[in-house]
């Protein structure tokens, strides 16, 4: 069993820090990370957090999930590997086709 948890619909006041304390009290925490977003650096509203070992992950999963912090009921669950989204080109991929001018199509793209 993974050690790693995803914690959701948490507050948006919730710090790294806290987040780790709250954990503490099951086990030991490897790391917890608030995930933020990119551009204005304010919480996305869901983080992850590693524990020592499963047992600990376990007993966090069952004494926090659904509990209330801020007013706000938090989900808790062993967190699920990141699918792979493939080229990460935005999902938009350009065919290579011989009878367009330029190679990729797009506007105004025809052969002159």
């Amino acid at each position: 069993m993974s050690s790693k948890i995803y914690v959701g619909n948490l507050p948006y006041s919730v710090t790294d820090a806290s987040l780790k304390s709250n954990f503490a009290e099951f086990g030991g925490v490897s790391s917890a990370k608030v995930m933020t977003d990119r551009d204005t650096g304010n919480s996305k509203g869901f983080g992850f957090v590693e524990m020592a070992s499963a047992a600990a992950a376990q007993a966090a999963i069952t004494g926090l999930n659904g509990m209330s912090v801020d007013g706000r009921s938090i989900v808790v669950s062993l967190a699920r590997p990141r699918e792979d989204k493939g080229s990460g080109s935005g999902g938009y991929t350009a065919t290579k086709r011989s009878d367009v001018g330029y190679g990729t199509g797009g506007y105004g793209g025809g052969r002159y």
